[in-house]
Order: structure tokens, then C-alpha cells, then sequence
């Protein structure tokens, strides 16, 4: 199982940018995918789910309305894209994966914790600045 997170890169307050997350070795409609960043002097913290097979996504307050995780299952790829960034979200962005053990109740609860998470991908920097 091996997730690779790529399209980070520099990008001016207001831009946009999409994030890749390539899954091999699984079928991500098994797996809760969740995207999480973590800034240089602070915790890794959760900014989206996705659990296919429920259909229900959540995000962080911090991203909420600004950011939007897909799936595309013919490619076995997620997706977040991130429309009218803010120098707070500079960070290296990690996509993360779990096969689905519990109901999707579960995950609603849980999906920022690190510790749901069993893959990890290596991460790619965002930075938002002018």
C-alpha cells in the first residue's frame, strides 16, 4: 500500500491550487482518505475526509467553504482543491489512508485523528505568499 501526495508549490494569497493523492497497491473505494498539514512549529492537523463508500466528506472550520476533496475512482486518485488560500495554510499537505473497519459514523468522529490512519503519504509543501 503506497499513497503519493503531489501539487504543492508557491501560489499568491487567493489562489488556487489542487492536490493529488495517488493510491497503489489498494482500491480506495475500501479506504477512508483523509488529507492533513502540518506548518513548520505546530502540530499535524486534519483538514478533510472522504469515506467513499458512505459518500460523506468533512472539513476543518479553517478550510470549510474554501477547500473540496474528491475521489476519482477509475484512477484510484483523491483530490483537494484549495480555492482562495490564506498564507495560514502554509504547510506541507499529507494524504492518509485507513481500510474501512467501522461504520461511517465512526469516521465522521474520528477522521482527524492521527492515529485512524495506518498509510501515509510523504507530503507536499504548500506556500501561500505574496
Amino acid at each position: 500500500v503506497q499513497l503519493q501526495a503531489s501539487g504543492g508549490g508557491l501560489v499568491q494569497p487567493g489562489g488556487s491550487l489542487r492536490l493529488s493523492c495517488a493510491a497503489s497497491g489498494f482500491t480506495l473505494r475500501n479506504y477512508v482518505i483523509g488529507w492533513f498539514r502540518q506548518a513548520p512549529g505546530k502540530e499535524r492537523e486534519g483538514v478533510s475526509f472522504v469515506n467513499p463508500s458512505a459518500g460523506s466528506t468533512v472539513y476543518a472550520d479553517s478550510v470549510k467553504g474554501r477547500f473540496t476533496i474528491s475521489r476519482d475512482g477509475g484512477k484510484n486518485m483523491v483530490y483537494l482543491q484549495m480555492n482562495s488560500l490564506k498564507p495560514e495554510d502554509t504547510a506541507i499537505y499529507y494524504c492518509a489512508a485507513v481500510r474501512r473497519k467501522y461504520n461511517s459514523g465512526h469516521y465522521v468522529i474520528t477522521w482527524a485523528r492521527i492515529s485512524t490512519y495506518d498509510y501515509w503519504g510523504q507530503g507536499t509543501q504548500v506556500t501561500v505568499s505574496s
